[in-house]
């Protein structure tokens, strides 16, 4: 197994590197590097730089207009990119739901949504958990009744992420209770500006509104957005949730946090610690078992090998990471990372820091990736998935 980069793949890299630094707007990627608060502006305008160049659907192949890349290069690009310190790509659409259009979706369907979704006009948002319904997912109880030549939607999803900002949601609802709760599951398309549609944000302990409560009210929706078959939405949604935990183990991002961690131990003092910076080697060889493993998948792709079906175990991983890094991080600043103070977490605050300045968003940080371990299926429930489809248990 050759696990080393080609010349040409090289090259490419090169080339990615050169075009993010000439293009990435130097006021988001500083906002990135200190981890400050991103706005919907921000991340919609390099959504939209993306999209001009015919990047942002960049594991998308051509005949959808994507760039057609090879898995390596897909990788490369995300590592470029999450080193110069671009905002993560919102997945929901060009990574979640245009994936589904194209294997599902009927012809008019996928000219229809997959155009706003590769230019990043078109934000989408996710309808799949419910109170209730997170890893038990086919428990869901949003009702879509069959009228004529229209879907009458009712109930309630919730941990939206970002949904205040939705335009269209893709979304999962029952459509029949006859048999098991998997087969009367189907997968919606619903403009989040029907009457009806109500979206209620969630404030979280950093007062910020990331997730949300999304209402539907008789909310009427064309049958002509149903994606594939009626009640085989299940299928569609675990080819989503594929892409879903593939995209939470994000191994790219941990590399660039892995050297703000160094940066802060470094400023806080806590570096020449030999036993904190042996936690800080213990993540760096944890964060590159990851990469070798993400880059075994890549290699098995690249051959025409059958890679082993590893997203549940890649989400698993990458999450964990996520959340020692910034514990690592808030230990490292110590006392001076407890305090609270959201202006110190936009950019341009003008008034006093509590310690220095890269100790104000730490708290908030850690407290904010306990989810990784919770959403896109918990890890407990996807150990199980694990043992059960790799180890055969």
């Amino acid at each position: 197994m050759d696990l080393a980069f080609t010349p040409d793949e090289l090259k490419f890299r090169d080339e990615i590197r050169a075009w993010v630094k000439a293009n990435l707007p130097p006021a988001i990627a500083a906002k990135v590097h200190k981890a400050q608060l991103l706005t919907r502006d921000d991340m919609q305008t390099w959504a939209k730089i993306l999209g001009k160049k015919g990047w942002l659907g960049y594991g998308w192949p051509q005949q959808f207009g994507g760039p057609g890349w090879t898995a390596v290069q897909k990788h490369l690009f995300e590592e470029e990119c999450a080193m110069a310190g671009a905002p993560r790509i919102v997945p929901f659409g060009p990574v979640m739901v245009a994936p589904v259009i194209m294997a599902y979706g009927s012809p008019e369907q996928q000219k229809r949504f997959l155009p706003g979704i590769a230019s990043g006009e078109v934000w989408w948002s996710q309808g799949y958990s419910e109170p209730g319904s997170g890893s038990d997912l086919a428990s869901l109880r949003t009702k879509a009744e069959r009228k004529g030549d229209k879907y009458i939607v009712n109930g309630q999803k919730t941990w939206t992420t970002l949904g205040q900002y939705g335009e269209w949601m893709f979304n999962l609802v029952r459509t029949s209770n006859e048999g098991k709760p998997q087969t009367g599951i189907s997968f919606l398309l619903l403009d989040m500006k029907s009457p009806g549609v109500s979206v209620r944000p969630i404030k979280l302990l950093d007062g910020e509104c990331e997730v949300n409560d999304v209402f539907f009210d008789n909310v009427e929706v064309p049958a002509e957005n149903l994606i594939g078959e009626e009640n085989k939405g299940w299928t569609y949604a675990k080819h989503l949730l594929s892409h879903e935990r593939t995209n939470i183990a994000d191994v790219n991002r941990a590399k660039r946090e892995l050297e703000r961690l160094k940066r802060i131990a470094k400023a806080e003092g806590v570096w020449d610690d030999m036993r904190f910076r042996d936690q800080i080697a213990l993540l760096e060889v944890d964060i590159v078992a990851l990469e070798m493993l993400v880059l075994r998948v890549l290699s098995a792709e690249k051959s025409g090998r059958n890679a082993l079906d590893i997203a549940g175990l890649l989400k698993i991983k990458g999450s964990e990471i996520q959340q020692r890094y910034t514990e690592l991080m808030m230990l490292a600043a110590g006392p001076y990372s407890v305090p609270f103070v959201k202006e110190a977490m936009e950019a341009g605050w003008q008034g006093d820091y509590v310690g220095a300045a890269h100790c104000a968003p730490l708290a908030a940080t850690y407290f904010n990736y306990r989810k990784t371990t919770i959403y896109g299926g918990s890890n407990e429930v996807q150990r199980n998935i694990v043992s059960a489809t790799v180890l055969g248990s």
